[in-house]
């Protein structure tokens, strides 16, 4: 009795870490959230840019994101991918998400940090605010969670398939 060949399963690709950096590095605009001093949560939708494995926010010195975050040091972070080229303009097609926790610095007016990165991120605000801005320094920790990265737009509605728990540091990238 002969048997049908069985088809091959493989384990569906997973994205690298170093193939979510570039999706973050290629984007300007995330989710950051994090909680107050008097626990309430608390999350915008902020700037961003992307230099090594840091993301770096410039924000008002006396923000709140600036105090609150400043308290605390933690934050979770959402970049949305955006997906479906064309397609999106006339179909429902949600983004990609990549999504982390994080170590989050305040750097005040008065650092020395604060300049080169405010002359970096320049076209994120208006010349005349960029003597009285803070900036958040924002350093991915353990692991990326993966929605629909590195994946097709049909394989987005099998959450196993979509979804990935990639390392935030591969050992070629250490920076």
């Amino acid at each position: 009795m002969t048997t049908a060949p069985q088809p091959r399963t493989t384990a569906p690709s997973r994205p690298s870490s170093d193939d979510i950096w570039r999706e973050i590095a290629s984007g300007s605009f995330l989710v950051l959230s994090y909680v107050t001093p008097s626990g309430d949560p608390r999350s915008a939708g902020v700037m961003y840019k992307a230099i090594g494995q840091k993301l770096y926010i410039v924000t008002g010195a006396d923000s709140w994101k600036a105090r609150h975050i400043a308290a605390d040091g933690r934050v979770a972070v959402t970049v949305p991918v955006r997906r479906g080229g064309i397609l999106s303009l006339v179909a429902p097609i949600p983004p990609a998400t990549i999504s982390f926790h994080a170590t989050a610095t305040v750097h005040g007016p008065e650092s020395p940090a604060v300049r080169p990165i405010v002359e970096e991120l320049g076209a994120l605000l208006p010349p005349e605010r960029q003597e009285s801005v803070a900036v958040i320094e924002v350093i991915p920790d353990g692991t990326f969670t993966t929605y629909g990265v590195g994946v097709s737009l049909a394989k987005m509605r099998d959450t196993e398939a979509a979804r990935a728990h990639v390392p935030v540091t591969s050992e070629g990238s250490r920076q």
